[in-house]
């Protein structure tokens, strides 16, 4: 990946400074949005690769404060101008509005859905089995589907946490199934989670494209890749989190999406062992997204959804 070019960033008819993580799921996301944009506007889009502080530390994302561990540096890159812009996962970006940079797209979203990597069905897993994951959403879906199983903490790049399965360490590992797709391991897939079952991270399958908030020829151009209905999605989905005043490693788990003109949304708070959760649905026109994951958030609050989210085992 280069290291970035002299000059005014983003000139005119020069390549475009695309910042990202240096994983190879992070890199291959972003360079199919470099493709897309390049596509599109016959714009060059050249990759840079950035370290961030979630990418450095081995602790559980939930003990670093979870919230902005894998952004913050590249939008450090781009108030500086070292990029023009950043792709990140849009499941990692806090809801809280960071001065100076805006949310320019966000393309169309792949699968939002959760995977069980094992050569088996949850269902078929054995009384007691080993089943890693580093998200409390996750595990706390996971005991509340099965209360025998023994949930792991880990964390690291995909590859990492698939071979502890086949290393018979554990007995299955749940990772998010786009990201899988994206690296082409879905081969190790045993089941992916319907959202009766699971419900994803709030923008889990799509990603996010930022850039300076006084850039208004980036933003233009940024924009040819936005997926109007994924926005609406997926921001129901983050006013959840943001009225909750829950970070992106609460166990809240919430899916959005059209369906005949109306958008449905569905979040739920589940209790960190699995024993309680509360689940709620509600539905309104697309155009009404922020208002109808508001609405809904404040169900949840009235049904006690602080409390769970404030239980550890």
């Amino acid at each position: 990946m280069s290291q970035g070019l002299s000059g005014r960033p983003g000139a005119t008819g020069g390549p475009l400074r695309l910042g990202t993580r240096k994983s190879l799921m992070a890199t291959t996301q972003s360079q199919r949005v470099a493709d897309l944009l390049t596509e599109r506007t016959g714009r060059a889009v050249e990759l840079v690769g950035v370290t961030t502080q979630g990418d450095v530390s081995k602790a559980l994302v939930a003990q670093m404060g979870g919230t902005g561990v894998f952004v913050n540096a590249l939008r450090d890159k781009i108030l500086s101008g070292e990029v023009d812009f950043a792709v990140h996962s849009l499941k990692d970006l806090p809801t809280s509005e960071t001065p100076g940079i805006a949310l320019a797209a966000t393309p169309a979203r792949d699968d939002p859905r959760d995977a069980l990597c094992s050569p088996v069905k949850l269902a078929d897993l054995p009384h007691g089995a080993r089943v890693g994951t580093g998200s409390p959403r996750r595990i706390a879906q996971l005991r509340a589907l099965r209360p025998d199983l023994e949930v792991i903490p880990i964390r690291g790049n995909a590859d990492t946490r698939l071979a502890k399965v086949t290393d018979g360490d554990l007995d299955a590992v749940v990772l998010a199934h786009a990201g899988l797709r994206r690296i082409g391991r879905v081969e190790a897939v045993g089941e992916v989670f319907d959202t009766d079952q699971m419900l994803p991270a709030p923008g889990q399958g799509a990603l996010a494209l930022e850039c300076r908030s006084d850039r208004a020829d980036l933003l233009e151009l940024l924009g040819t890749v936005n997926d109007a209905a994924t926005r609406r999605a997926v921001t129901a989905e983050r006013t959840i989190l943001a009225v909750l005043e829950a970070g992106c490693s609460a166990p809240v788990g919430t899916y959005a999406a059209e369906v005949e003109e109306e958008l449905h949304l569905t979040a739920t708070v589940a209790a960190y062992d699995g024993s309680r959760q509360i689940r709620l649905s509600a539905s309104g026109h697309p155009d009404a997204a922020e208002q109808i994951g508001r609405d809904l958030a404040d169900r949840l609050l009235a049904q006690g959804a602080d409390q769970l989210m404030g239980e550890r085992d």
